[in-house]
């Protein structure tokens, strides 16, 4: 079965409903709406917030990396940073919009300067120079620990839950499409993925 790229199918969907989209205000409302839900659990609701905000989200970390599968990884994470802090949104700091935006930006700097503290670190062993800037290796780790606690997280789920997860929202596939895949009941996919947004909410917020 073809997997689709929910980027690209949003962005498409975007272009064809330009005349048929609604308000900045009743779209800042139905955001806010989905984030409160869920903050409090609500995976379909998440769901819904990630078709509608998706393509922003892409737009931003595409215009900050050059690579678009490093884009779409990082704006993955991007999701799944926001299922562990949505509780924390407060409405009176900002849109949902912006507040994701905000995100975004900084996971693909972030990204960016760790690639960079690689690529200097393989240039300073091809000069041979041993030398270890103190400085510099701190902000390398610092920059590459969110990376790094998504996927220690990811690791600590069952087996199952980590399939139903990435198929959902690293591959982009549907409910029924994850079901079809992993050849189970689609409520059963649905109750897979939900216990693991639940799951990696704990771990995220248990290592910050």
């Amino acid at each position: 079965m073809n997997r689709v790229n929910p980027f690209n199918r949003d962005r498409r969907r975007s272009r064809q409903q330009t005349t048929t989209t609604p308000s900045s205000t009743s779209e800042a409302d139905r955001a806010a709406t989905l984030l409160n839900r869920s903050g409090r659990g609500d995976q379909t609701a998440f769901a819904e917030l990630y078709d509608l905000l998706a393509p922003t989200v892409f737009g931003i970390v595409r215009r900050v990396l050059r690579d678009p599968s490093q884009a779409e990884e990082v704006s993955q994470e991007v999701f799944i940073e926001l299922w562990a802090i949505a509780p924390r949104y407060d409405e009176s700091k900002g849109s949902p919009r912006a507040w994701m935006a905000t995100i975004a930006h900084r996971r693909a700097v972030d990204r960016v300067r760790s690639e960079q503290a690689h690529r200097d670190r393989d240039d300073r062993h091809a000069n041979r120079n041993h030398e270890r800037n103190v400085d510099h290796v701190s902000e390398e780790i610092i920059t590459s620990l969110d990376h790094e606690r998504v996927n220690n997280a990811l690791a600590r789920l069952t087996a199952s839950q980590r399939e139903a997860v990435t198929l959902a929202y690293y591959q982009g596939n549907t409910y029924r499409q994850v079901a079809s895949l992993l050849d189970i009941p689609e409520g059963t996919a649905k109750t897979r993925i939900r216990d693991a947004l639940i799951r990696l909410r704990d771990l995220l917020e248990v290592t910050q």
